[in-house]
């Protein structure tokens, strides 16, 4: 019963600083608020979170990595891949082997093999903490990009360090050949068991469904399975479950274009993803707010082996490390874009030097976030030989206090960096859509000019059949023609008028639904399925 509370209490949580974020008259991300209540909860509540490493790990990840990896845009992360690679592997190992030297140098009570995973864990960004400070001046569409495709990678490569610094910890030894093989089977044998199991699923999936019809209930179950189903597997055989999730994400986006599921079904299983995204991410940063008491007891007991025992010197490590993580990831990718420059001028392309607010938004951007916080709370509790784990609770305050100053810097800086900034032009998308839409409306008249000649042979009545399928081919060839000739000023001024026309409309009708709804004139059943056509029409003209 006190387990369900906690879940319960939690949740609140997470709902209630959604609201307080929106009502504060300043812009304050929302993992900020959900840490402030957290603490708030750990302070005042008799009930204590007992968090089990290897469970939050399964519980977590695998969701949050699989999303990541099924909704990042595939063609936009290819443009830019090499800029990605350099950012998310590149900087990620500069980061674990630099900060963690700089780590243990600072802090002797940390091991070395600690301190390694403390920074492996604080490698990995969070680009939907970025998208909350970055609300009022919006991130460049490129640069959100490059940040979604190097938060997917480091996140994948940051943990998979993490698992062979902790390994270090728990044996006392470490060999680089034998963790480059290691490395070589954890990767390969992860990407491969994700992809395979997806593909094996979505495939059985569809067979099921020519046969047998579709269920959506069980169709969105499946894909709440598969990250998991990866993740055990591949742990099962001692590779990287955190790659096999995000494998599994991956082709999960390849899979579904080949094997599309029911329109209902899928804008079901979105709203679902969605909820669980918002959830999984706010409950992480809540329990790092009720962690955040006890762990600070701890960590000051911690840190006064090493010579130290002031309150304030934690807030000493703290600025150091986000100033370390601040700087080596400016030098990188300074060098990352004057190599890519570089380069680009030997092949004869006129490229110029990018501003310099944009190389620090870049380093700014780097926030920490859920995946640190997951990856540090699955630091084992205690060693081979069942000691405590050393120095656990500090490495987990100051990845913690990482998050924290991470996102307040990030939140002040960022928008006065953002504001203002010259980008260069990104290349437009509009006709790849019309051309897509004049593809897709053709072979709608098409289809429906074969129903109208099957229906006319069969049943006859051809002047019937003729006038209902004229009706509707006239609304595509409208949309050919519309999209062929290009808009001109009045025709987008008309169609913002149409569409403010329909929302007019649609705002009437949902009013009188609601009367006929609370006069008893209609049931319940009828005013949810014309409730749900309204919200689809206003999504639809809003979109």
């Amino acid at each position: 019963m006190e387990a369900v509370s906690i879940v319960l209490i939690l949740l609140l949580a997470v709902v209630v600083s959604g609201a307080v974020s929106r009502m504060l008259p300043f812009s304050v991300p929302t993992p900020l608020v959900q840490i402030a209540l957290g603490a708030v909860i750990g302070l005042s509540v008799n009930y204590r979170v007992d968090l089990d490493p290897e469970l939050f790990l399964l519980l977590f990840l695998p969701p949050l990595l699989f999303l990541d990896g099924w909704r990042i845009p595939k063609d936009e992360l290819l443009k830019d891949v090499s800029t990605v690679v350099d950012l998310a592997l590149g900087l990620v190992l500069m980061t674990v082997i630099g900060m963690g030297l700089f780590i243990h140098w600072m802090i002797p009570a940390m091991p070395l093999a600690v301190a390694f995973a403390l920074a492996a864990v604080v490698s990995p960004t969070d680009p939907i903490a970025v998208s909350a400070i970055a609300a009022r001046v919006p991130i460049p569409k490129r640069m959100m990009h490059i940040l979604e495709g190097k938060s997917l990678l480091n996140d994948a490569s940051g943990l998979v360090c993490l698992r062979f610094a902790v390994a270090a910890a728990l044996t006392g030894t470490f060999s680089a050949g034998g963790a480059a093989l290691n490395f070589l089977w954890v990767a390969g044998m992860g990407l491969t068991i994700g992809a395979g199991l997806t593909l094996a699923v979505t495939r059985a999936k569809a067979w099921v469904t020519r046969r047998w019809g579709e269920d959506t209930g069980s169709q969105i179950l499946v894909s709440l399975l598969i990250p998991f189903g990866s993740y055990l597997l591949a742990e099962h055989v001692h590779a990287s479950g955190i790659l096999a999730a995000v494998s599994a994400g991956v082709t999960m986006t390849f899979a579904e274009i080949s094997r599309q599921a029911m329109a209902v079904t899928r804008m079901r299983r979105n709203s679902v993803w969605d909820t669980i995204q918002f959830a999984l991410n706010g409950i992480i940063f809540v329990l790092l707010g009720e962690q955040l008491p006890a762990i600070l007891g701890s960590a000051r007991r911690t840190v006064a082996l090493s010579g130290h025992s002031e309150p304030w010197w934690l807030a000493v490590y703290i600025v150091a490390i986000v100033a370390g993580l601040a700087l080596l990831r400016f030098l990188w990718v300074w060098a990352s874009l004057k190599l890519t420059i570089l380069r680009r001028r030997n092949r004869g392309a006129a490229v110029h030097s990018p501003d310099w607010r944009l190389i620090a938004a870049m380093s700014l951007a780097g926030v920490r976030g859920a995946i640190t916080l997951a990856g540090v709370l699955t630091l084992p509790l205690a060693l081979d030989d069942g000691t405590p784990f050393p120095a656990r609770d500090l490495a987990i305050f100051l990845a913690a206090g990482v998050i924290i100053v991470s996102l307040v810097i990030a939140s002040v800086g960022l928008p006065i960096l953002l504001h203002g900034l010259a980008m260069p032009p990104e290349p437009s998308k509009q006709a790849e859509e019309n051309a897509a839409r004049v593809a897709t409306a053709e072979a709608a008249i098409r289809a429906i000019e074969e129903r109208q000649h099957a229906l006319a042979v069969d049943h006859g009545e051809a002047d019937v059949y003729a006038a209902a399928g004229g009706r509707v081919m006239d609304l595509y060839r409208e949309r050919i023609e519309g999209l062929r000739q290009g808009p001109s000023d009045a025709t987008r001024a008309e169609d913002r008028l149409v569409r403010d026309f329909r929302l007019v409309g649609v705002k009437a009708e949902r009013a009188a639904l609601l009367g006929l709804a609370k006069a008893r004139h209609i049931g319940s059943e009828t005013a949810r399925k014309l409730t749900r056509e309204l919200d689809l029409a206003e999504a639809r003209h809003r979109g």
